[in-house]
């Protein structure tokens, strides 16, 4: 298993994060009831959140802790959300939808 150095991980997830849900660091901060300048903060590695305020912005993007951690998805949101309309499929349409990301994700 790799080493991550969650110091610096943790601020470029939040980012990552922020920048894929499309809102300024200001306007997160602000609707997390924080001040203008708390995701800017934790993003330039001043500060970390508290381990309420880490759930607080979990719960802003729709994820959970584990899905915030899970380094191998890019997009937990948009995962999870493709979970869910695949879970609405018939088999049949499952099939035409697996075959499709198979040959979009197959290196070539």
């Amino acid at each position: 298993m790799d080493y991550i150095d969650y110091f610096e991980w943790l601020p470029k997830r939040i980012s990552q994060l922020r920048t894929e849900k499309g809102v300024s660091a200001r306007d997160m901060s602000l609707s997390l009831g924080q001040s203008e300048s708390y995701i800017n903060k934790i993003e330039n590695s001043r500060t970390l959140p508290s381990m309420a305020g880490f759930l607080y912005i979990c719960d802003y993007f729709g994820i959970s802790p584990q899905e915030f951690f899970d380094t191998d998805r890019l997009s937990p949101r948009k995962t999870r959300e493709l979970l869910e309309e695949a879970e609405k499929l018939t088999p049949s349409q499952t099939e035409h939808i697996l075959q499709i990301i198979r040959d979009i994700t197959e290196v070539k």
